[in-house]
């Protein structure tokens, strides 16, 4: 069975994302909620956290929690249908960049 993803970026100009524990509180909230989720701090770019659910998983929940612990963050779906996806650097996902053998 494939497993298949949409990723999503919670960026903030005002608030720091990193070291706030709040991969672990997303991660949390979506344990208690029944939510299959992924969660990471971006690599590639300064101050971002990503998260990715399964695709037809209505992000609303998620989003909701996270403008409510940190106001003013913003939330946008950044990729779509991603199998076996790598948060930490989006370019990962493309696998037209790789060959095997």
């Amino acid at each position: 069975m494939k497993l298949i993803w949409d990723i999503y970026e919670i960026e903030s100009d005002a608030d720091t994302l990193h070291g706030v524990m709040l991969r672990g509180r997303i991660r949390k909230f979506v344990i208690e909620h029944c939510i299959t989720c992924l969660t990471e701090n971006a690599s590639d770019k300064k101050n971002v956290v990503r998260f990715a659910l399964l695709t037809g998983t209505d992000p609303s929940s998620v989003t909701k929690f996270t403008q409510e612990i940190i106001p003013g963050v913003a939330i946008s779906k950044v990729m779509g249908e991603v199998e076996n996806p790598v948060l930490s650097k989006l370019k990962v996902n493309d696998l037209t960049r790789y060959s095997i053998g």
